[in-house]
Order: C-alpha cells, then sequence, then structure tokens
C-alpha cells in the first residue's frame, strides 16, 4: 500500500501493524439474520461499549460511551456515523435507515480517549417513533430539527459528565454533522472529517440527486477558529476529491489530507492512530486563534 499524503505532498505515516481482531469481529456480525441495529450493538458490546439512550428534543438516540482511560484533561471525543441507508434505491425509500456498515463504531474501538457514538434521531429501531419520517434520513437529514436533535443530546450529556473539551469526528454525511454541531459548542477543539460532505448543494448536483431541501448546508458554516482536518480517498466515487479538495481548502482553518490508496469506506483503520494523534497535539489555547 502506498504512504498517504496530504495536499501539500507531505507523506502520512501508516502503521505496519493492521487491527485485524477488532475489525474481523465486526465483519463476522454482519452476517446471519439479525437487524443492523442489533448487529451494532452485539459489536458495541464486543468492543466494551455503554449503551445509552439519550433524548433529543422530543426523538430518542441511540448511544455508545467509551470512557477510555483516566484523563480528567482528555477531551471528549464525538464520533457521528454516515447516512447510513437512507434509500433502497433511486425511487425506494429505506423504511430503517441504520447503518449496515459502521465504520465510526469500529474506529472508535481503536480510541484510548473518552470517546461517545452518538446516533442520529429515528435511526437504530426508532424510525417509527413519534415525529419520525422518512423526510427525516432523505431530504432533511442534514435539517434543523435533526442538528437540534443532536446538539441538545450532547449538551445534556456533557453536563453530566466532566468534558469541558470536544473533538468531533465524522464519517460521510456524518462529517456534514461534525461541521454543523462543532459550530455550536464553543468547547470545540478540532473538527475531523473524513470523506465529509462539506457542501450537500454540490453533492447533489455532482450525483444528479434531487436537493436535500430542508437540510443544512455545511458549506455556509464556519467553525470560529476550530482546526479542521478533511481526509479525502482518492478513489473515493461518493464524495470525490476533484470536486471536494477544493471545497475543503477554502474552509478557514483548514488542512486537507487526499489518501492515495483509500476510497469511501478502505482504509481509515490503518491511519486512525495517526489522525487521532494529530488531534491530540492541539495546544487547547491557540486552537481557535485565527491566522
Amino acid at each position: 500500500m502506498r504512504r498517504p499524503s496530504n495536499s501539500s505532498g507531505t507523506a502520512l505515516p501508516v502503521p505496519r501493524f493492521f487491527f485485524t481482531a477488532v475489525f474481523s469481529f465486526a465483519v463476522v456480525l454482519a452476517g446471519g439474520c439479525a437487524s443492523p441495529t442489533q448487529r451494532i450493538a452485539e459489536a458495541a458490546a464486543g468492543f466494551g461499549y455503554q449503551p445509552l439512550e439519550l433524548e433529543g428534543k422530543g426523538f430518542k438516540l441511540a448511544a455508545f460511551f467509551k470512557p477510555g482511560a483516566e484523563n480528567p484533561g482528555k477531551p471528549l471525543h464525538l464520533y457521528l456515523e454516515g447516512d447510513g441507508t437512507p434509500w433502497l434505491s433511486r425511487r425506494e425509500i429505506s423504511d430503517d435507515p441504520t447503518p449496515r456498515d459502521p465504520v465510526m463504531l469500529r474506529l472508535m474501538a481503536l480510541d484510548e480517549g473518552p470517546a461517545l457514538y452518538l446516533g442520529r434521531p429515528c435511526y437504530y429501531d426508532h424510525a417509527t417513533d413519534s415525529g419520525c419520517s422518512p423526510a427525516l434520513w432523505t431530504n432533511r437529514r442534514y435539517g434543523f430539527e435533526v442538528v437540534d436533535s443532536l446538539a441538545h443530546a450532547l449538551q445534556t450529556f456533557l453536563s453530566r459528565n466532566a468534558a469541558r473539551r470536544l473533538v468531533f469526528f465524522g464519517h460521510s454525511g456524518g462529517g456534514a454533522l461534525a461541521v454543523l454541531l462543532a459550530s455550536r459548542f464553543p468547547e470545540t477543539d478540532a473538527v475531523v472529517t473524513l470523506a465529509g460532505n462539506l457542501d450537500i448543494d454540490v453533492w447533489t448536483r455532482y450525483h444528479g440527486y434531487s436537493p436535500l431541501a430542508g437540510s443544512l448546508n455545511p458549506a455556509e458554516i464556519k467553525t470560529d477558529g476550530v482546526r479542521e482536518y478533511h481526509y479525502l480517498g482518492q478513489a473515493d466515487r461518493t464524495i470525490p476529491p476533484s470536486v471536494f479538495e477544493p471545497i475543503a481548502k477554502r474552509r478557514p482553518h483548514a488542512r486537507v489530507f487526499v489518501l492515495p490508496d483509500f476510497d469511501h469506506r478502505c482504509c481509515w483503520q490503518d491511519v486512525w492512530k495517526e489522525i487521532l494523534q494529530r488531534t491530540a497535539d492541539i495546544d487547547s489555547s491557540s486552537a481557535r486563534a485565527s491566522k
């Protein structure tokens, strides 16, 4: 595998070891007749996560918490999954948007610090809850009610825990939500996106999809000097770097990395320790300083 580099050509170190046991465990659970939510719950239990149900402005949000190593000064890492399965085809809406391949759930297992995996409204067996409708996982998937629900749940969690600093991590559509949420939390040290949808209007036009009417566009949101790290896969056809690298570079305080042998899902685990270390090196007193 070639070493990934950032947009300036600087090589990123790739670890020589692979986290085979952790990731094989999740793959095994992907089989069988269990629902996506059941498989995720089983995987989370295997990773030692604590299952939670958080209240988010009238919605019930599934979540998993990992306390991590004891370190009072360490920021809470907030993990946001991609859009899951909002559609079964271009014309058929899914009745269960829960992710079939939870990339961020697995990556959180490699994080030694305190971390929270936060599900969206109507996901994880909540699609039929009061207030839920397919619009909340299709055209309004990044809508105000979704962002407001996540923000309320996270604020409640923070008020009950000791974390005073935050780092947001989001894959694909979770990257869009990471930007939208980070702007609401002054505790934010950094935002990290993996194949993040940083401009929903450009994304829908590129793929020939209908506009996401009712959704907020992260391209219109600034994060007030927070450091941003945006990672793109050179072989990604969902978030192609030829389209999204210029978008990411236009964001203030952003560093952009294009990883040559990566696509939309592979192979983020190979560089996850380096990504975590990069955010750990941020000096919190200067993280919001304008340059």
